[in-house]
């Protein structure tokens, strides 16, 4: 999901650069071919826990006429959609959109090859994924080639969800967030939550150069206990540059983290949160250690 300011790859809000052009193309290929040298990487470290998170979130609604969505917001192309419910790898993805051989076909012939490259993948186990970006073109690729089976563009963060998403989140049971967290604040989940109709956990990658904590209490608004194992970080993406990781170092030694070892190493580091009906490990109770999020995609 592209975040507002400015929309170039060079643009930088807060010392961090801004991806939202490779949002912007009819398919995934210039967001592969802008993100592969950066080595993103964290919709791969959160491809088991979404599993794990989607598995348990059904188990509660065992017996019910359909079981609960996944609500991924900032989709962007449906890549975490694609590693959820298809045997596929990130790796992989980035070989199929970077390959010479993809730069030859048409959108047109690419969608028709995704969309029989994920049918062949797709597991036994599928849970319904709805995505919400406000990226259309994104979206729409990603509901054509069959990885969302719904797609919305609402800005929550300038306004009311439209009486499609209203409906749709009333299926919602787990939602997930691996960018975005830098864009997407309390008014989104404010929305989603009071929107929602079943029991709803959150599932969220944050970077560490922002705080999680305005988030967590609106949660908790919501009934929901946000944990989360501050030992435990997950690496997001190089820098784009020397200016983008001072500035990132400065925000983690202003949240009070220590970046040595993560962003003095040259890429940004997420942590993972789990908001859950009831309060299993630590809460969040401190301004760092809760990290912040990322753009769409990138973040």
């Amino acid at each position: 999901m592209a975040g507002p300011g400015s929309g170039g790859p060079e643009g930088v809000e807060g010392g961090k650069s801004r991806f939202d052009d490779i949002y912007c193309g009819p398919d995934p290929r210039a967001y592969f071919r802008r993100l592969a040298p950066l080595e993103y990487e964290i919709p791969h470290h959160a491809q088991p826990v979404f599993r794990q998170a989607a598995t348990e979130r059904a188990a509660l609604d065992e017996g019910s006429t359909h079981g609960p969505a996944v609500l991924d917001v900032c989709c962007s192309y449906g890549i975490n959609a694609a590693l959820l419910n298809h045997d596929v790898t990130l790796a992989e993805m980035c070989e199929r959109y970077t390959s010479p051989g993809s730069r030859t076909l048409s959108t047109a012939e690419l969608r028709a090859s995704d969309k029989a490259f994920y049918a062949a993948r797709r597991r036994p186990d599928p849970v319904p994924v709805f995505g919400l970006d406000v990226s259309a073109p994104a979206v729409q690729y990603a509901l054509e080639v069959g990885l969302l089976d719904a797609a919305f563009t609402d800005d929550l963060e300038q306004g009311s969800p439209s009486p499609r998403l209203r409906s749709a989140l009333a299926d919602v049971g787990l939602i997930t967030l691996t960018g975005g967290g830098s864009y997407v604040t309390v008014r989104t989940f404010t929305a989603l939550l009071t929107g929602a109709r079943r029991p709803v956990w959150v599932d969220a990658f944050v970077l560490r150069t922002v705080s999680y904590q305005p988030i967590a209490r609106t949660l908790a608004v919501h009934g929901l206990t946000t944990t989360v194992d501050v030992s435990r970080t997950y690496p997001q993406r190089l820098f784009t540059d020397e200016r983008e990781q001072r500035y990132a170092i400065a925000a983690v030694r202003a949240l009070g983290g220590d970046p040595t070892a993560h962003e003095e190493n040259g890429r940004f580091y997420t942590l993972h949160y789990e908001s859950r009906p009831d309060a299993p490990r630590q809460p969040v109770s401190r301004p760092h250690r809760d990290g912040g999020g990322a753009a769409p995609g990138p973040g």
